[in-house]
């Protein structure tokens, strides 16, 4: 029998990346997650056993040398959550608040994200505690080559390829595959991806995962009935994510009322200017001040009036608190974790349909994805083809989860859960135990 998607039973709705909580709490966070979703397919004592710990974790502590001669050391990590899938795959944050316990916590989510869009990848992810914007370039460039050497004897294009993630960037990758060719002997493109194009990086990742979130919305829009003419949207966070579910869901023709940044939001009820607000940030570095809107609180843009709220900016905004004064009868999750437990149990009882993050904004790691493929075949793709494909994807993993809501009758987010969670526990008990 079918169910409503936002409305079946809370009780098994409370999953969500919850990284609004301390960093020294996400690993467990994390465990607690999978163990609801696991709860729901019954699933074995020992499957859960293996699947509830990384199976590797490297922490080093490496030196770099300073644009004034001083020498600093760091401490980065790489941590790989299940490779039974296949290579793991998963970003490199800069951030002076890294903790282990967080890069356990993203890599056991990455293997979810890559399980629901059925890669041929488990998860992982890495890190470094460091501030980047307090480093020169030549800086970043000497920590970033140093901490590859360090982290070289786990990675490759066939055992875990690394990504951008928070503080990084293509040009950052370049250094990465740069550094990890020159230790081989040979030039290696499918070391990474998120790689500048010239590089071997693939035409349409930049805006692939808000496109993705596009991807998810129109699926869940026709699936509700909804004519994406005749609705309007609100975007938080006006960075790579948000600005492109902006502009793409303009396109589709819902009209973008709000959109904010770290500084604040701008509203107009007819519509923005999506193409003269970009070039406004450009110029001033924010939204704040467009003359084509009404300047307002960048946090009261998420209890605007719309049918469709892209939470695309930090995790932890839709909480508790306001979660009662959300008027989007659509919530697809741009960022990590934008939504907490408590708000979640809200949301569904009021309605509204979330498409969570491990979803919705998978657009990315699926087209990383596609360009690890091009980097192995050496044969590049076009940017229609990456699109159509992700598209296609999408599009799969969206009818799958669906199903998986109706039959067992749970929110969009925790069938996401259990379809990743089978797939992954499935490659476990063919593959057995060694030895």
């Amino acid at each position: 029998m079918a169910v409503d998607l936002a409305t079946a039973p809370a009780s098994v709705a409370s999953v969500t990346t919850a990284t609004h909580l301390a960093s020294e709490d996400l690993f467990d966070v994390a465990v607690r997650q999978f163990n609801i979703a696991a709860d729901v397919i019954g699933l074995e004592d020992d499957i859960r056993r293996v699947l509830s710990h990384c199976q590797r974790e490297l922490t080093v502590h490496f030196p770099v040398e300073m644009d004034d001669g001083s020498v600093q050391v760091f401490t980065g990590y790489r941590v790989q959550h299940n490779s039974g899938p296949g290579p793991t795959k998963g970003g490199i944050r800069y951030h002076q608040n890294v903790t282990l316990s967080e890069v356990r916590a993203l890599a056991m989510w990455m293997t979810w994200k890559c399980a629901v869009m059925n890669l041929p990848f488990g998860g992982a992810k890495g890190g470094v505690q460091v501030n980047p914007k307090l480093l020169s370039r030549n800086e970043v460039q000497n920590l970033t080559r140093r901490y590859t050497t360090e982290i070289m004897p786990i990675i490759g294009p066939n055992v875990d390829i690394p990504a951008p993630d928070v503080n990084t960037n293509p040009q950052v990758m370049a250094w990465l595959m740069d550094t990890y060719s020159m230790n081989v002997g040979h030039s290696v493109p499918g070391v990474t991806t998120g790689k500048p194009i010239a590089l071997g990086g693939s035409e349409g990742r930049t805006e692939a995962t808000g496109r993705g979130v596009v991807f998810a919305i129109s699926d869940a829009a026709a699936r509700l009935g909804m004519d994406l003419e005749e609705t309007t949207s609100v975007v938080q966070g006006f960075g790579n994510v948000g600005s492109v579910a902006a502009r793409l869901i303009a396109e589709h023709g819902s009209k973008v009322i709000a959109v904010s940044d770290v500084k604040g939001g701008v509203y107009n009820p007819a519509g923005l200017d999506l193409d003269a607000l970009v070039q406004h940030r450009i110029r001033t570095g924010s939204v704040v001040g467009f003359a084509g809107g009404e300047t307002v609180d960048g946090p009261s843009t998420l209890e605007l009036e719309c049918d469709i709220l892209i939470p695309a900016a930090l995790e932890g905004q839709l909480t508790a608190e306001n979660a009662p004064r959300i008027q989007a009868r659509i919530i697809a999750e741009g960022a990590n974790g934008p939504t907490t437990p408590e708000a979640d149990e809200i949301f569904s009882e009021r309605g509204i349909l979330v498409l969570p993050d491990i979803f919705a904004n998978a657009g990315g790691v699926t087209v990383s994805y596609f360009e690890w493929v091009q980097a192995l075949q050496a044969f590049p793709w076009t940017e229609q083809q990456v699109n159509e494909r992700l598209r296609e994807v999408m599009h799969r993993a969206f009818l799958a989860i669906t199903e998986i809501a109706e039959t067992k009758q749970v929110p969009m987010r925790t069938a996401a859960l259990v379809r990743a969670i089978e797939r992954v526990a499935e490659f476990t008990r063919l593959r057995g135990i060694y030895p």
